[in-house]
């Protein structure tokens, strides 16, 4: 029996780019196998999914979730600095400020 293939898309984005790798793959792929496939660890070196998060569609997954048609694998990097402590620094410029 033949394998059915679905489209997916693999991301990643750096501060200064964005990449989107279309990929045709056998139903049952896993996300992790997808991103093997899309070439994006040979071009982005940085990325360790040991310590990078992935996700479909903003939602953070496991590297052994199945893919469904149409789903899109984002490549999480880490964060540089605390959310709370960004706006904490935002709020403390603008009290500066004012």
């Amino acid at each position: 029996m033949e394998q059915q293939a679905i489209l997916i898309e693999v991301a990643y984005a750096t501060p200064e780019q964005q990449r989107i790798n279309t990929l045709e793959v056998d139903a049952g792929t896993t996300v992790k196998q997808a991103i093997l496939r899309s070439d994006m660890l040979d071009d982005y070196p940085e990325i360790d999914l040991s310590i990078n998060k992935v996700g479909i569609f903003g939602e953070i997954v496991l590297l052994n979730t199945i893919l469904h048609e149409g789903d899109r694998v984002e490549i999480y990097r880490p964060l540089q600095i605390d959310p709370r402590a960004a706006r904490m620094k935002k709020v403390q410029e603008s009290i500066k400020k004012a």
